[in-house]
This record gives structure tokens, C-alpha cells and sequence, in this order.
């Protein structure tokens, strides 16, 4: 299923979610103005390795720099064109919303906290891998998880992929949102199953790790309802 927009408008203009967009883009665009093999090498150095937190050494410091310096890199590359559009149009589509629950501020900082949740759960699961994990997905299953909680019967329209037909439904958030993570969960238990956590690319533990996290953190950062009360004579 692929979602086109939803039917909540938002409420305030979404300045953090739209600022993280265009800092993702210009740095695809740098990503791309480099020789490939500087780009890999780019790449290498400012991804998500696992296997190389060992080689910052045993200071409990030192790793949690190195490991912070990569998470937030990684969570602004992206591998291709497809990768960069799929995570901004999520974004677009769900994060103004919970930018609106949230507030400007609180929303950046859930940000990226569910980014490093969704690393650090990433790291867990490969603690062998010398892969590079990038790109924004993590941080954006958290947005999803918050969408959820906050908005589970918001109508999304949907365009869903039925062989030759491809019909465009409008569908409530618990089913759309609910059958992307049980994707992601199945093909994350089904890694393990094989041997390797990493299958096809994609960081499905990542994505596992940010959803849980947004579920839980939307509610601690909510901002309070304001409650107006009325006197009765």
C-alpha cells in the first residue's frame, strides 16, 4: 500500500518537519555531486557501522561520540533516489501531524531521539555487520508510531497495488500504518531465522526499534491539553 495524504489538516504550519525534509535533499544533493567512489567512501565514514563502535575503544565516552556523530549522519544519507523519496513522502504525509501534537520543539527532539532508538536497536540485532546503515526510516517508523496512537482512525488515502489494478481507496491509519509494521516485523523475525539482519538492504530491525519508540515517546512529549471549563449557575 502506498499512502497519498491524509485527511487532517494541519493545524500550524510544520517548520521542523518541512526543515528536515530540505536538509535531507541538500544533502542527496551533495551525496550526488561526489565521484563514486569518494561518495562511497563518504558514505563508509558517516554511516552506521557496527562492527566499527569496537574499534573507538573502551571509553564509555569515545563510543557514545563516535556512535552519536555516526546516527546523526547516517539519518541524512540516502542510497538512491527511491530511498530519499520514499522516506521525505512519509514524512510529508504523517509528520505534520504529530509535529502538531507535539510542538516545534518537541518534535525535533523526538526526531531524532526515535532516530537513535532505532539505530541503537539496529546495532543490537548486528553487532557484526560492517554495512553502513543510512537513511532517514528509522526516525520516520517513529513518526508513523506516533501518527498511529494519535490519529488511528484518521482516513489515509491510499493507493494499493492489486496486479494490473491499482485502485485508490481511503482506508482508516490503523490498517494502512498496521500492516506496514507487520511487514517490517515479519521480515525482521524472518532475518534472524536466516542468519543475517540485514536482508535486501533494508534495516528492518531499525524500523522495528523507531515504531516502538514513537509509540511510547509521543505520549510523554505530547504537549498538555488546554481545558476550558465553564461555570454552571
Amino acid at each position: 500500500m502506498i499512502p497519498f495524504r491524509d485527511n487532517i489538516p494541519s493545524r500550524t504550519f510544520p517548520l521542523v518537519t518541512w526543515s528536515i525534509i530540505l536538509a535531507n535533499v541538500l544533502v542527496f544533493i551533495y551525496e550526488l555531486s561526489l565521484p563514486v567512489p569518494e561518495l562511497e567512501s563518504f558514505i563508509a565514514l558517516n554511516g552506521l557501522v557496527p562492527a566499527k563502535l569496537e574499534s573507538l575503544g573502551g571509553a564509555p565516552g569515545a563510543v557514545l561520540a563516535g556512535t552519536g556523530k555516526s546516527i546523526v549522519w547516517s539519518m541524512f544519507l540516502h542510497g538512491g533516489w527511491l530511498h530519499l523519496i520514499g522516506n521525505m513522502w512519509y514524512l510529508w504525509i504523517f509528520g505534520d501531524n504529530v509535529e502538531d501534537r507535539l510542538g516545534h520543539l518537541r518534535f525535533l527532539f523526538f526526531y531524532f531521539a526515535c532516530g537513535f532508538v532505532a539505530s541503537l536497536v539496529h546495532v543490537l540485532f548486528n553487532l557484526d555487520s560492517q554495512v553502513p546503515s543510512i537513511g532517514a526510516s528509522g526516525a520516520i517508523a517513529g513518526v508513523l508510531g506516533a501518527y498511529l496512537v494519535s490519529h488511528p482512525f484518521a482516513r489515509i488515502l491510499t493507493i494499493v497495488p492489486l496486479f494490473l489494478l491499482w485502485p485508490i481507496l481511503e482506508l482508516p491509519a490503523v490498517l494502512v500504518i498496521g500492516s506496514w509494521f507487520l511487514v517490517q516485523f515479519l521480515y525482521g523475525v524472518g532475518s534472524l531465522t536466516e542468519g543475517q539482519t540485514l536482508a535486501g538492504g533494508v534495516a528492518w530491525w531499525a524500523h522495528i526499534g523507531g515504531f516502538g519508540a514513537g509509540l511510547i515517546l509521543v505520549g510523554l512529549l505530547a504537549k498538555p491539553v488546554k481545558r476550558r471549563y465553564r461555570w454552571e449557575s
